[in-house]
């Protein structure tokens, strides 16, 4: 999964309303590519935190080309999420830094982040910057409330790469910033630019003589369709109900508009019990399964397993966000022609068909008791250079979040030249949801009653409860107050 607060395999997986919104789908079309959100678990890290001085062997001298003073000969221990986007681009970045810095690389590539780094942040000897996704990412609130990160203001208010006379933060889309944030600091970068909705191949539609739906009384005819054919009309990822949330938030955004979103991010006590939006919302992906549309199995299978399965025409739909297509491309046939598509609209929706989840996922951060913390804090700046991001671009057919940040002669594969095209036709119309990186226990308790939903061992009712529950819990959190949106 992406991205995403998810197991975004990619990842969860994105900007804030009402935050240079226009701006930034200007200028994210104009760049050429989009991609990742995401689930999390992790148990409370028990140490605290650090200072920002690193290793006293790693500091090198400050100047106006090297700002954090990298020291030449010094080692740098990145950590990179091994998902929808693979690893190679890292490596290709180690091997850029080593060439310019003298700074050689300890690389890991793994899904296990929790498992392999949970251990080293107790110990206080974590790694120096790390791609924090997928189902088993760090929870950042809990690493933030133990002090465990650095804020990374230092890093964004350094001199840009290719324009020192211009801060990083100046060189980002608006608004990708803020799934970074933990009480107004920014803690994790959110590189990529991701879209969240359904997908579908244009060959099976083509085949079927099936057109992309716009309302989900459309949406529910295809997959009607699809079963008396012998496919499944929805796959979702059943093992990592983030995915299944895609649909169930996108559709309760849509319906509901941006006050429907934003009383879930700010824990209004009728976020869900008592909203008309979210009811509505539920009910539709539970008349789903009720009416046996799902792929047989998917409540029971993988990421990759469904997501497969799909691949082999065994669903008409499947959710997830703009990682997919990389993180599908063995497993793609060469005619396939993979398509995003917008949620389809619920009657008397407020936002348009054309309106799309859209912003930062894939966070990266600096352990604030990182051992090369002047190597780490260069390494992030470099990852926001016109050459990184395109070096990205080319790895993993994705957009980041820097402003013209991909050399246009990347050719893009027909899944991400869609999203494109939608983020151009969604214009002002995106919305993004940030209770995901804010509370994940909120987070993980809706996850699992939207696999209990989807199982139909409880129905719409009782999911609503339970969710109003999670937000209720999470209201109780002391860093509510300072997580706000206006």
């Amino acid at each position: 999964m992406g991205s995403t607060s998810a197991e975004n395999n990619g990842s969860d997986h994105t900007g804030a309303p009402g935050v240079g919104r226009r701006s930034l789908i200007k200028r994210s079309a104009a760049l050429g590519l989009v991609s990742v959100p995401a689930m999390s678990f992790l148990s409370a890290c028990a140490s605290g935190g650090g200072d920002d001085s690193g290793d006293d062997d790693s500091q090198g001298k400050t100047s106006e080309e090297n700002p954090f003073g990298v020291k030449e000969g010094s080692k740098l221990d990145v950590v990179i999420f091994k998902g929808g986007y693979g690893d190679d681009y890292a490596k290709a970045w180690e091997a850029e830094f080593q060439k310019q810095w003298g700074v050689t690389s300890s690389h890991t590539g793994t899904q296990e982040i929790t498992g392999k780094l949970q251990p080293r942040f107790n110990a206080g000897n974590p790694p120096d910057i790390v791609d924090n996704s997928g189902a088993q990412k760090i929870k950042i609130d809990v690493l933030y409330k133990n002090g465990q990160l650095l804020d990374l203001a230092e890093v964004l208010d350094a001199p840009s790469v290719d324009d020192p006379s211009k801060k990083v933060r100046d060189t980002v889309i608006p608004g990708t910033l803020d799934p970074g944030l933990q009480e107004g600091k920014v803690v994790a970068l959110n590189y990529i630019y991701t879209v969240w909705g359904l997908w579908y191949s244009g060959k099976l539609f083509a085949d079927k003589g099936w057109e992309e739906p716009q309302t989900w009384d459309d949406f529910l005819a295809i997959c009607k369709d699809a079963k008396s054919e012998g496919i499944g009309g929805l796959a979702h990822q059943g093992k990592y109900p983030y995915y299944i949330n895609v649909a169930i938030m996108d559709l309760i955004a849509k319906k509901g508009g941006l006050d429907a979103m934003k009383a879930i991010d700010n824990l209004d006590p009728k976020a869900f019990v008592g909203s008309d939006a979210a009811l509505a919302a539920v009910e539709a992906i539970y008349e789903v399964a009720e009416k046996g549309y799902l792929m047989p199995g998917t409540n029971g299978l993988t990421h990759t397993e469904s997501q497969t399965r799909w691949n082999q025409y065994k669903a008409a739909f499947i959710t997830s966000g703009s990682w997919l297509e990389n993180e599908q491309l063995k497993q793609t046939p060469d005619d396939f022609d993979m398509k995003f598509l917008p949620m389809p609209l619920l009657e008397g929706s407020s936002m348009p068909f054309e309106a799309i989840r859209a912003g930062s996922g894939e966070p990266f951060i600096i352990p604030s008791k990182a051992r090369n913390l002047p190597a780490a804090k260069e390494f992030m700046r470099m990852m926001l250079s016109k050459k990184w991001s395109t070096l990205f671009a080319k790895e993993a057919n994705s957009l980041t979040i820097l402003q013209d940040g991909v050399d246009p002669s990347v050719q893009l594969r027909p899944g991400t030249q869609s999203t494109v095209e939608a983020s151009k036709a969604a214009g002002d119309n995106t919305f993004r949801y940030l209770y995901t990186e804010w509370y994940s226990e909120m987070d993980t308790a809706i996850q699992n009653a939207s696999n209990e939903l989807m199982a139909q061992r409880i129905q719409p009712k009782e999911w609503l409860k339970r969710a109003q529950t999670a937000v209720d819990e999470a209201a109780k959190d002391p860093s509510a107050k300072n997580n706000r949106r206006e």
